[in-house]
Formats: structure tokens, C-alpha cells, sequence
């Protein structure tokens, strides 16, 4: 059995640790979140690579910082990060769901209630243009109602199954600093 070939890793560079991280988290380093720039250079990176295989991600920081006790949580920190953002995603997908699942019951209540309605105007107004304006409107207007539902359901779900998968990845990624001279 072959394994996938190796990729190239995702690089960074940095001047200090802290410029990894929101500089405005009071947290310690492996519990706060990735700088929003460095979350969207990592996963801009990631979504170009292959998905077999596994992610490598590179810290090129100064020896003085590589040196510092803060350099040891870089990676279980990225890991976290990565994981809670992958639980997020789930939560959201879980709420678009939810919303779909609304929208539809409120979608096929106004089809069926535009379906009784048209065939009572049909009756009303009779089989002439106007009748048909408002028979086919009104199915029109049902049909439209389901439209978010089906939306929801048919594509708005992948692109959030795709990020959580990504973020997945980003989470068990093998993250190692590399000291270069400043």
C-alpha cells in the first residue's frame, strides 16, 4: 500500500508569537484565536492542497521566540483553534437545518393554502385571463415560497460540511516552529 505523496507545508512567518494570535484575547496562547489574517492564510492554503494526505504547518519565528515557554502551546493551540472552529461550523450547519426545516413547513403551508385559494378565485372569476392571472399567481407565489427551503436543502448545506471537513483536517495537522536567525 502506497501512502499519499508528501505536500508541501503551509508556511509561516513571524516576527513574535504573539503576532499568531488576536492581540486583544487575555487568554493564555492555547486558548486563544488565530489572528483573523493567519486563519484566512492557513485555510486559503489548505483549501489549494489535496484532500488526501495530511496538512503540515510551519512557525518560522526567531531563536529568542522559538526559545520562549510560549512557542511549546503554538501547535496545541492552532489544534484547538481549528477544532472549536470545526464545532462552530457544525453548529451552524445544525441552525441552517433547523431553518430549512421551518422554512419548508412554512413553504408547503403557503403552497397549499395558494392552491385553495386559486381554485376558489378559478371558481369566482371564472376561466377568462383574469381568472388565469390569478390561478397561476398564485400557484406561482406557493412555488416561490418553497424557494428558500429547497435552496437550503439542495446546495447552502455542502459549502458548510466543506469548511467543517477543512477545519477537521487543520485540527489533527501536524504543526512544528522552525528557529531561523533574526
Amino acid at each position: 500500500m502506497t501512502s499519499a505523496p508528501a505536500q508541501r507545508p503551509i508556511e509561516l512567518k513571524v516576527k513574535e508569537i504573539g503576532q499568531l494570535f488576536q492581540s486583544l484575547d487575555p487568554l493564555p496562547y492555547r486558548e486563544r484565536d488565530l489572528d483573523a489574517a493567519v486563519e484566512e492564510y492557513v485555510v486559503g492554503w489548505a483549501r489549494e492542497m489535496p484532500r488526501e494526505g495530511d496538512i503540515e504547518i510551519v512557525v518560522r519565528l526567531p531563536a529568542a521566540e522559538a526559545e520562549r515557554e510560549e512557542a511549546g502551546h503554538v501547535a496545541e493551540a492552532m489544534r484547538n483553534y481549528f477544532a472549536y472552529r470545526a464545532e462552530v461550523t457544525g453548529w451552524e450547519l445544525r441552525e441552517l437545518f433547523r431553518v430549512g426545516r421551518v422554512s419548508l413547513a412554512t413553504g408547503l403551508a403557503v403552497l397549499g393554502v395558494c392552491i385553495v385559494l386559486a381554485r376558489l378565485m378559478g371558481n369566482i372569476v371564472g376561466g377568462g385571463y383574469l381568472g388565469r392571472f390569478f390561478v397561476e399567481g398564485l400557484i406561482i407565489v406557493g412555488w416561490v415560497a418553497n424557494w428558500r427551503p429547497l435552496e437550503i436543502f439542495l446546495y447552502d448545506w455542502l459549502p458548510l460540511v466543506r469548511r467543517r471537513r477543512l477545519y477537521r483536517r487543520l485540527a489533527r495537522a501536524g504543526v512544528t516552529l522552525a528557529a531561523y536567525d533574526s
